[in-house]
């Protein structure tokens, strides 16, 4: 599938985009530079033909992303959510994407029902709207159960979506694979691995009895979070193809002017958002990865409802401390601490220069420091931040692609909740607080505790590892082998003495 004829895909992606006018809108809305801006317009214009025509009546870049299918509807998805990156005109037409995408009819879910649950929709359901929300990968229908007539919202799968998406994640494959070819410079990004991990997020995103195991388990992450709910999950009501939840009554974050008409306070609403994405990355290691408008809501009491649990981030608890010290040490201006904590981890490789690196660092963050607070931005920092680790041969990390990614979402929602809000006071009690219990002697002692417990669990093992060490000598090679023989016994001895420590403790 991976193969040349995915060159079509290419070049037609391109004249989709000038036979709709997208092209010029994209052109303009990043500023390009003239060469650039004529290349374009050499290029694009012989294959005008080639593209896809598209819905007239949508905006031209909204026009262009619809008609090239799914995965690109996901990228205009994010560049909604940054009005401070591609203007405010182009964010609000790309918002539609979100959730009011043409729905497709409602038989056709209800036909998917019936063969998924093997029941019929009016055995499972005493009411069933029409399609409520319509988004890129499925559309969401009102429903009352039978029973007890508890509202419910019932998700579906779009009809042929996987094939939608393979065809265009084999077009994502090929570029990738030729930005390695005629790029040398380019594959320290790994793009490649970067393709394989947007594929493994939508083929999750893609089964929807893996997202409603994602809801299932953020509900009861979150459970306890004051000003913060998940939908309950129906499991009886879920499978590949459909997913049930409790339903949720709220004001889409999207419809500022409605949720500023109803009372609610947008600043405290803005902080809410970011503090509630740190608060879930750094406490659980599992956060919401799809947090845009479309899929957030206030209740009428001020609770920020989350929804649409396709796409998740998950990091280990190494990885999470290494995130906190980075933004913490960016946010006390501690730049060579910041430095120090990548070659701990082994973002930078060891043979550069830590002290040059932390002079990089401070080049990034001092002139961030010295804006006003509506002009700090998150998605300015890792713009930076890439620029300096190129120069320092560090590669692209796809385990904290998603979470960078997310950050960047999370931030431009705030901006449009608050456009004056400074990230980094909202930002800084919540990983000062997870550093304290996670990074010094509370966390040392904690981790001593975990390592003594899975020692113990090799206790009951200790006669097998003994015969088994003394077994793997053999009279060949008993000569040649003496040091080794008293390595052996050494290494008994010290498991042995090990298990006592251990049978003490315990």
């Amino acid at each position: 599938m991976r193969g040349p004829h995915n060159i079509f895909r290419l070049i037609r992606t391109g004249a989709t985009f000038e036979r709709t006018g997208a092209m010029h809108q994209v052109l303009e809305a990043f500023d390009a530079p003239t060469p650039l801006r004529v290349a374009a317009r050499i290029l694009g214009w012989p294959f005008k033909w080639l593209g896809i025509k598209g819905d007239p009546s949508l905006p031209p870049l909204t026009r262009a992303l619809t008609a090239l299918g799914p995965a690109y509807i996901k990228f205009g998805q994010i560049l909604s959510t940054r009005p401070d990156f591609v203007g405010s005109e182009m964010a609000e037409q790309l918002r539609v994407l979100q959730d009011k995408l043409p729905p497709f009819p409602k038989t056709v879910a209800q036909q998917t029902i019936a063969n998924e649950l093997g029941h019929s929709v009016d055995e499972l359901f005493s009411e069933f709207s029409e399609p409520v929300a319509a988004a890129s990968i499925a559309q969401v229908h009102k429903a009352k159960l039978r029973p007890n007539g508890e509202a419910v919202a019932v998700k579906v799968l779009r009809p042929k979506i996987e094939q939608a998406f393979r065809r265009d994640i084999d077009a994502f494959y090929f570029a990738a694979r030729m930005i390695e070819l005629l790029s040398p410079s380019a594959r320290r990004l790994r793009p490649m691995d970067v393709i394989e991990h947007f594929e493994g997020v939508v083929n999750g995103e893609l089964d929807l009895r893996l997202e409603t195991a994602n809801a299932s388990e953020f509900y009861a992450n979150t459970e306890s979070d004051q000003g913060f709910r998940v939908p309950e999950a129906k499991w009886t009501l879920s499978s590949r193809r459909v997913m049930t939840l409790e339903w949720a009554e709220g004001l889409s974050l999207g419809d500022v002017h409605s949720i500023e008409t109803a009372g609610h306070d947008t600043s405290a609403l803005a902080e809410k958002v970011l503090t509630t994405f740190l608060s879930h990355a750094l406490r659980d290691g599992f956060f919401h990865a799809d947090m845009h408008q479309g899929n957030l809501k206030i209740a009428s009491d001020g609770a920020l409802v989350a929804l649409d649990f396709g796409i998740m981030g998950r990091i280990d608890s190494y990885t999470r401390r290494v995130y906190a010290e980075i933004l913490i040490g960016f946010i006390r201006r501690d730049y060579h601490r910041v430095a120090e904590v990548h070659f701990e981890a082994g973002y930078v490789p060891a043979d550069r220069d830590v002290d040059e690196f932390a002079l990089a660092l401070r080049a990034v963050g001092e002139p961030i420091f010295g804006m006003d607070a509506s002009r700090i931005s998150m998605a300015r920092l890792l713009t930076y931040l890439f620029d300096v680790t190129e120069r320092f041969g560090m590669e692209t990390r796809t385990e904290l692609i998603l979470l960078q990614r997310t950050m960047v979402v999370v931030e431009g929602v705030a901006r449009s909740l608050d456009p004056h809000i400074n990230i980094w006071d909202v930002a800084r009690p919540v990983v000062e607080g997870y550093i304290a219990e996670n990074i010094g002697p509370k966390a040392f002692v904690r981790d001593v505790a975990k390592a003594v417990g899975v020692l113990a669990r090799f206790g009951p093992r200790l006669p097998q590892l003994v015969e088994a060490s003394l077994a793997a000598k053999t009279d060949r090679h008993q000569m040649a082998e003496t040091p080794s023989r008293s390595l052996g016994y050494f290494g008994v001895a010290l498991l042995t003495g090990v298990a006592f420590v251990i049978g003490l403790l315990i």
